[in-house]
């Protein structure tokens, strides 16, 4: 090849940038990995070198894979196939705890990808070292909400998140241990703070229900807040189930009755009227009332007055006689005519009886 005398100097240059930019053993070399053996892993050094990293020199909490960008220390210039032979035990690995322990510090959120999932939570990476995600750290996007719990169920959601970037902070380093616990929640709470600050207790909110559960239902307002409205704040009367009275994509109103840090929660029934403020001008103790029955305990029975007044008949109250079994006496719709035998309006509770009066058993 022939080089002009305009072209010799940046040559030169080039030639010598290279010989200096050449490692020695025990430099600390940048590499990217381009092949994953059984017991060994190929990197290219800035297209100077090829190296290996083999048997004892990797470590066993770095799960390297094609791609990744690793720090590696040089223990020898020439091994057997004319490469530099690396390892993974010294500096390099100390500078990814290092690392680590500075993004934990700082408290800096990282980008990572999730590779695997178990019955606790999420496995990933933080600086090509092993991590875990706990399914309580997960943001509510993401977090699995199923009904009663089955961890078989759980496990399936979890497994749907695999090869999912997320933004974490870390939580917890234990580089004794070799252990690094990471948390989306811990970034979703900060996003929310902002955005909650504008929001106070006794504001009304108008939002989409998300997730339906036994305790409640979730509902997601101004794009980024999630509250929680209780199964008893759905409604002023007693619901079973709060699938009885709501769906996923159902669009509800709600009041803020209490914030606690990043935890939102709603009120549904209290947008709506007290029905029971107006109790008194509807029923009188000693009343006689048809009733139906809602549902059968084997305490009593829940019966509906009207659609927003329901009652109580305890065990003792359905007959003169002893009442062993409740569903001997009812059954789920039956109807009876009632006396109304107590009202507390303030704690929505109203006492009904199937007895006769004493005059009405001695006749």
């Amino acid at each position: 090849m022939n080089v002009t005398t305009s072209q010799a100097p940046e040559m030169q240059k080039l030639l010598t940038d290279a010989h200096l930019a050449y490692p020695n053993v025990g430099d600390v070399v940048k590499c990217v990995v381009i092949a994953v053996g059984r017991n060994e892993v190929r990197c290219d050094i800035g297209g100077l070198a090829i190296g290996l990293i083999r048997g004892p020199e990797l470590d066993k909490n770095m799960d390297l894979r094609l791609g990744d960008e690793v720090e590696a220390t040089v223990i020898e210039l020439e091994n057997e196939f004319a490469e530099l032979e690396l390892s993974l035990k010294g500096a390099g690995r100390k500078r990814s705890w290092d690392k680590i322990k500075e993004l934990f510090t700082a408290g800096t959120v990282v980008s990572i990808k999730i590779i695997d999932a178990n019955k606790g939570g999420l496995i990933t990476r933080v600086e090509n070292v092993p991590a875990f995600l706990p399914v309580s750290q997960l943001s509510p996007n993401h977090y699995p909400r199923v009904a009663g719990g089955e961890k078989q169920k759980i496990l399936e959601k979890l497994k749907q998140l695999v090869g999912t970037p997320l933004d974490v902070k870390i939580l917890d380093v234990n580089e004794g241990e070799e252990k690094i616990v990471v948390s989306e929640k811990a970034v979703w709470e900060t996003k929310q703070e902002s955005v909650l600050a504008k929001y106070k207790i006794g504001d009304h909110v108008e939002g989409a229900v998300t997730a339906v559960t036994d305790f409640g239902a979730f509902v997601r307002f101004d794009e980024a807040l999630e509250g929680l409205v209780h199964i008893s704040e759905i409604a002023w009367q007693r619901i079973d189930h709060p699938r009885d009275v709501l769906k996923v994509g159902d669009t509800v109103r709600a009041e803020i009755i209490n914030i606690e840090g990043s935890k939102i929660f709603l009120s549904m029934k209290k947008l709506v009227e007290d029905p029971w403020k107006n109790v008194a001008a509807k029923y009188k103790v000693g009343q006689f009332v048809k009733g139906r029955v809602l549902k059968i305990n084997p305490f009593g029975l829940f019966v509906e007055l009207d659609p927003d007044i329901h009652g109580l008949a305890h065990i003792s109250e359905l007959s003169n006689r002893p009442v062993k079994d409740v569903n001997e006496v009812a059954r789920v719709g039956d109807e009876f005519d009632f006396r109304i035998i107590n009202i507390d309006a303030e704690n929505h509770r109203l006492g009904l009886s199937l007895r006769k009066p004493k005059e009405e058993t001695k006749a």
